[in-house]
């Protein structure tokens, strides 16, 4: 009964830390308290487990230790969803080695059940591991991001399914084949996990990472069963239900089931979809054909009051998260009420988005969720979306067969103006032509984000058209020509005394010395 009361205090405790961490106020506190239940979980189990005087199992722990320790520190917080996925795999084949060495030592005449659950275990394990080593792959480029079926038809995985059901059911009985059954199980469980995570694209990553996150906790649980442990079924317990939970609601945020983005199954056909996308190609290069590319860009800026910026994942990997900070700054500064759009899978996986902004101390205040921040759209005078594809693609709404169909979107195309700064105009994870370009009231800026977003800033409160004539050329480059600029000298006159404008060009030095320029 002790050992039952031990492992409900560590439950509780682990419990309370996913409530605090739900709160970015509270969150720090929430994941100490985690860690430090983790290591007093860990002593208590080498010392039921007469494990103290094992000088091998400490120096395993001095070395595991240290890798985790390493790892925190020289892993980028772009590459942490990489971290997760990798962290998941270690978690789901630690519970397959667990079964398999707990498996070994069971006495002859031992219950059914232990068989079963060390069976399922094993299986569940090896397939997490597989499946987040190949999702980590796909994160980190080293294999290709797009959907990749081996199993176009899913017959294999069916026959692997029932296979592996039947190995685990002639588990429970015939024990004499212990060595060939642990072998075909991991096979079967590892094959499976390498095709389902395969066929998942890049943009339905945040759904994988979560679902893998869910499988080692179910592995773990299953194997506390396996090996005895009330403790490890309970804290695997948690994990599993938290993880599908947070599975559940990141394929309702992109209006999808779960089956669907495991099978890469979309509503209609090929032909469909093909037909959509071509007609989508064709409307965009229709309209930028007759878009007016002379656009006064600074007047929109400093005009503009109530301002939402849009960061995606391109901003991630430009780094620029920086240069947005320093952008809310200066329009803080110049006077305008700014807040910052998430969509729920902005980033690699769920929270990444907001977790990198938090890193150049942009306050959690600020940020708004999709269902939050759609409303306000129609009363914002700009919008500015960064590095942001799929999650602002209108063509999610009117594209049927294409993977973004019915995704929920950040509605970005209501507001009176927005400016688009991206890498170039390709389409994002999905594929899906981004009609948002090609709309009258989109101004679109292509490059990388950590050079054209402290263009913007620089355009703060200076406007390029005051009489109301501009040099198009002048005007569709002054982006660019600011972003490149290293030397800058500001020459004030009387006019700046008149228009009181001094602590506006305090305001213009303030932002070009954060972004690197020698004013």
């Amino acid at each position: 009964m002790s050992v039952i009361i031990i492992a409900a205090i560590f439950i509780v405790g682990f419990i309370l830390q996913i409530r605090l961490m739900q709160s970015p106020k509270t969150a720090l506190l929430g994941n100490r308290i985690g860690a430090a239940f983790m290591g007093a979980a860990i002593i208590y189990t080498i010392i039921a487990y007469g494990g103290m005087g094992n000088a091998s199992l400490w120096l395993w722990l001095v070395i595991g230790g240290f890798a985790g320790v390493s790892l925190g520190h020289v892993v980028k917080m772009i590459q942490m969803p990489q971290m997760v996925g990798m962290l998941n795999g270690f978690g789901g084949v630690a519970s397959a080695l667990v079964a398999i060495a707990g498996s070994s030592l069971f006495v002859s005449g031992a219950s059914w059940y232990l068989w079963l659950t060390a069976s399922l275990a094993l299986s569940v394990g090896v397939l997490t591991f597989t499946g987040s080593m190949v999702a980590a792959m796909k994160l980190q480029g080293i294999i290709s991001g797009k959907p990749v079926n081996l199993d176009e038809s899913g017959k294999l995985q069916q026959i692997l399914l029932l296979i592996a059901a039947v190995l685990v059911l002639l588990s429970t009985f015939i024990t004499g084949i212990y060595t060939v059954w642990v072998i075909l199980l991991i096979v079967i469980a590892a094959v499976y996990g390498v095709i389902m995570a395969l066929r998942v694209g890049g943009a339905d990553m945040p759904v994988v990472i979560s679902l893998l996150n869910s499988f080692s906790g179910v592995a773990a649980s299953i194997t506390g069963f396996a090996v005895e442990d009330p403790l490890l079924v309970g804290v695997g317990a948690v994990v599993g239900v938290s993880g599908l939970i947070l599975t559940r609601i990141m394929c309702r945020a992109m209006n999808r089931s779960l089956s669907a983005v495991l099978t890469g199954m979309t509503t209609v056909s090929n032909s469909k979809k093909a037909e959509n996308l071509t007609h989508v190609s064709n409307s965009l290069e229709e309209v930028h054909e007759k878009k007016t590319r002379g656009t006064d860009m600074g007047k929109i800026i400093n005009l503009s009051k109530k301002v939402i910026i849009v960061p995606g994942y391109g901003m991630a990997v430009a780094q620029a998260q920086g240069k947005v900070k320093d952008l809310i700054d200066c329009m803080e500064k110049a006077g305008k009420q700014v807040k910052i759009g998430i969509h729920p899978v902005a980033g690699r996986m769920p929270g990444h988005m907001n977790v990198l902004l938090a890193e150049v101390g942009i306050d959690y205040d600020k940020l708004y969720d999709m269902d939050t921040i759609n409303p306000e759209f129609e009363n914002t005078d700009l919008t500015i979306v960064i590095g942001a594809c799929d999650v602002v693609n209108p063509s999610a709404n009117t594209a049927e067969g294409t993977p973004i169909y019915g995704m929920p979107i950040l509605e970005v195309e209501k507001s009176k103006n927005v400016i688009v700064c991206n890498l170039d105009e390709k389409p994002g994870y999905s594929g899906v032509e981004n009609t948002l370009y090609s709309m009258e009231n989109v101004i679109t800026i292509w490059g990388n984000a950590s050079e054209t977003v402290p263009g913007i800033s620089a355009l703060i409160g200076k406007s390029s058209s005051p009489t109301g004539r501009r040099d198009e050329k002048v005007d569709e480059d002054l982006p660019s020509i600011i972003s490149k600029a290293k030397k800058v000298i500001i020459v004030p006159g009387y006019g700046m005394a008149v228009a009181q404008a001094q602590g506006k060009v305090k305001d213009l030095i303030d932002c070009m010395e954060k972004a690197g320029k020698q004013v």
